[in-house]
């Protein structure tokens, strides 16, 4: 689907955002973005990013299907704001993991996750037809449980002391979505 297509199809002018498919162009954005503070420490992956190591992303994962990534951007001025994407795309299973940053402080705290959440499940659900989309999210990180769950997450398990971040072991949370809970939900 083409951008003119996404920004049609998958907008939520309530919130003011679509989504569009990532292009080479922004990897100047998902760099700083991902080398933020505020974004990296949310992150079980805290390794400095680069435009050489995005470029590998694009080319070993986007290009190849491996891995489905948006970014968000603001509907009245077209401006990127932080990117949705899935990972690990096993289409024998019909599963992918779930990911999301918003990169621009002014889109943090104005339920812009939670709304580019919900639209990147229903391109999962509808144009890729997946059957589960999961997440991994650190236990302290309330706000975006919070706002997973707004977008129709289900906790399914938690896991004590899994990762070791910050000189210390920290929790992390399963969720996922099965796509008739997401269908339920649209009703």
């Amino acid at each position: 689907m083409d951008s003119a297509a996404m920004k049609e199809n998958y907008r939520d002018e309530a919130v003011g955002i679509y989504l569009r498919p990532i292009t080479r162009q922004d990897t100047k954005f998902i760099v700083a973005w991902r080398n933020s503070d505020a974004v990296r420490s949310r992150f079980i992956y805290r390794e400095p990013f680069t435009e050489e190591g995005h470029e590998h992303w694009l080319e070993t994962m986007v290009d190849t299907g491996k891995a489905i990534q948006m970014i968000v951007c603001d509907l009245a001025t077209d401006q990127p704001l932080g990117s949705v994407f899935v990972r690990d795309v096993d289409r024998k299973h019909s599963k992918a993991e779930y990911g999301i940053f918003l990169g621009e402080e002014k889109a943090r705290g104005r339920g812009i996750g939670t709304a580019a959440a919900k639209l990147m499940l229903r391109f999962c659900f509808v144009e890729e037809q997946f059957h589960r989309i999961y997440l991994r999210v650190l236990s302290d990180n309330v706000p975006a449980i919070r706002s997973y769950e707004k977008a129709g997450f289900v906790k399914e398990a938690h896991l004590r002391e899994s990762v070791f971040l910050d000189e210390e072991y920290k929790d992390v949370v399963l969720m996922a979505i099965l796509d008739w809970e997401w269908e339920s939900r649209q009703a």
